[in-house]
């Protein structure tokens, strides 16, 4: 099979996700907006070999395609999506987040498909045992803006333990802990009850929250998000979900932008300082 390498790679696209002078658009801008996967996971598909444009095998992210190619992945033709999808689901414990499971687990997105047609793919993710808030969407720009890490979206939890939690936890955990070489710290913490904690965190890492209450030996019952930046639950029940206003939408990324930039600013500050 011929490989078709990237020999339309200049960024005369002044912006990710338009199309250029010619009408070509990056190829895994192409995905993201066919509701494939986020950018950055559609650049992965296509190092691995799973994508082609009119029956050419493309490793490139750079290429580029123009209105009318076929683009096909895993040998399904897939086009750009008009509709633009942005779903808050509450996700029950139980279900795994990803658009298929080799083990053959629960998947969250499925809860979804019933209704939608589109292929969405969440934003983030929560654990098998975790339940609460999590973003569907077929937008890869929406998805790459509101998670890249420089975005700084809050999430908050809500954990509920077996026992009292132990003392010093909250505290630790707000200041900083360090877990088989791991450093966690929280953005917030506070104790709502004996065994009942809420905790916002604003980059997770992989079960943070599970490996601080695992090291302090508090066993969690019951995890769950309640919010993701200004979006909150609104009254869903687990496996529930609607669709984002327009306003949550605006609102969500005008956080996300509003922190990077703040992020630059601290940068620029300091490299000042240090001159």
């Amino acid at each position: 099979m011929n490989v078709l390498n990237s020999q339309d790679n200049n960024r005369d696209d002044k912006k990710e996700g338009e199309r250029d002078g010619a009408g070509k658009m990056r190829l895994q801008v192409f995905l993201a907006h066919a509701g494939v996967a986020s950018r950055r996971a559609s650049e992965q598909y296509i190092a691995d070999g799973r994508v082609t444009v009119n029956g050419v095998l493309v490793t490139e992210p750079g290429s580029k395609v123009s209105p009318g190619d076929r683009v096909c992945v895993d040998g399904k033709a897939v086009s750009e999506e008009e509709t633009k999808r942005y779903i808050l689901l509450h996700k029950p414990a139980g279900y795994v987040c990803s658009l298929s499971d080799e083990k053959g687990r629960a998947v969250a997105a499925d809860i979804l498909r019933e209704k939608y047609s589109e292929r969405l793919y969440n934003v983030g993710r929560l654990d098998m045992y975790s339940s609460g808030l999590i973003i569907f969407t077929n937008d890869g720009q929406f998805a790459a803006e509101i998670s890249h890490p420089s975005a700084e979206i809050e999430k908050e939890y809500i954990v509920e333990t077996s026992l009292p939690v132990p003392r010093g936890l909250v505290e630790k955990f707000t200041h900083g802990v360090r877990v088989d070489g791991v450093f966690y710290k929280c953005s917030s913490a506070e104790q709502l009850g004996a065994c009942r904690v809420r905790v916002v965190l604003i980059e997770g890492k992989n079960r943070e929250i599970r490996h601080v209450f695992e090291y302090f030996d508090a066993a969690i019952k019951r995890l769950t998000r309640i919010r993701i930046g200004s979006v909150e639950n609104g009254g869903l029940q687990a496996g529930q979900f609607r669709e984002l206003t327009s306003s949550e939408v605006s609102s969500l990324l005008e956080l996300a932008r509003r922190n990077k930039s703040n992020d630059r600013r601290n940068i620029r500050r300091n490299m000042e300082a240090h001159e």
